[in-house]
């Protein structure tokens, strides 16, 4: 490894990270800030991409293409599906799908487009990784099926479609367009949320009254899981 990404979608997700580097260069490209920085002997480049696939794939390309990043790490918040998931609990993504893609009527499943995949998966040994911090530290933590979609899912029909379909443990609005961006071009990443709302009738308020401590928790566990590589 030679230059780290570090990933966010909102400001408040990369603020949590930007607290534990000093002596940070901010380069201004595609509307947008880069964070460069150490960390020991490793180089990072910081950002959040702002929300949705298109800013999140803009970024994540960024990083790699201008500013030469070899690994992918992505912190923020999601909804959670699975039941055994509370707010403030960490997920960190097996595999991840489009659940707002949709040619069904060309016959294609949910989330496929032809020369693409339903399913894009994460590196195994990053994820490995992060499992093996959550034991070591005794934090709660499942490996799942992450949905993203340029939604904001507020509504138990949509949950239940995307459970169903994809078997989502959680759903959030960036995760998939970047491991997408990171498979085409061989980088591997690690997605990682902390659990902000339950994705249902509650799940604007409830969003805005844990995102701040949930974009804490995943940016906590991240730095543990930095210092392991």
């Amino acid at each position: 490894m030679t230059k780290l990404a570090i990933m966010g979608a909102m400001e408040e997700e990369i603020a949590p990270l930007l607290e534990n580097f000093t002596d940070i260069n901010i380069v201004e490209f595609a509307n947008n800030k880069y964070y460069e920085a150490k960390l020991n002997n490793l180089d990072v480049v910081i950002a959040y991409s702002k929300i949705g696939k298109v800013f999140s794939t803009l970024t994540a390309t960024t990083m790699i293409e201008k500013f030469g990043c070899d690994t992918l790490l992505f912190s923020g918040v999601a909804g959670g599906i699975n039941p055994k998931l509370e707010i403030g609990d960490l997920i960190v993504a097996s595999k991840l799908a489009q659940h707002d893609l949709d040619i069904t009527a060309f016959g294609h499943p949910n989330g496929y487009v032809p020369g693409g995949k339903v399913f894009t998966f994460t590196d195994e040994r990053l994820k490995d990784i992060a499992l093996d911090v959550a034991k070591q530290n005794n934090i709660k933590i499942i490996e799942g099926i992450i949905a993203t979609g340029d939604q904001f899912v507020a509504d138990e029909a949509r949950k239940g479609f995307i459970e169903k379909t994809f078997g989502a443990d959680a759903l959030e609005m960036e995760g998939a367009s970047v491991a997408v961006v990171c498979n085409a071009l061989d980088v591997p990443c690690l997605i990682l949320r902390a659990i902000s709302d339950t994705a249902d009738m509650d799940a604007g308020f409830n969003f805005e009254e844990f995102l701040e401590t949930s974009a804490k928790n995943s940016a906590s566990f991240l730095m543990k899981v930095i210092e392991k590589l």
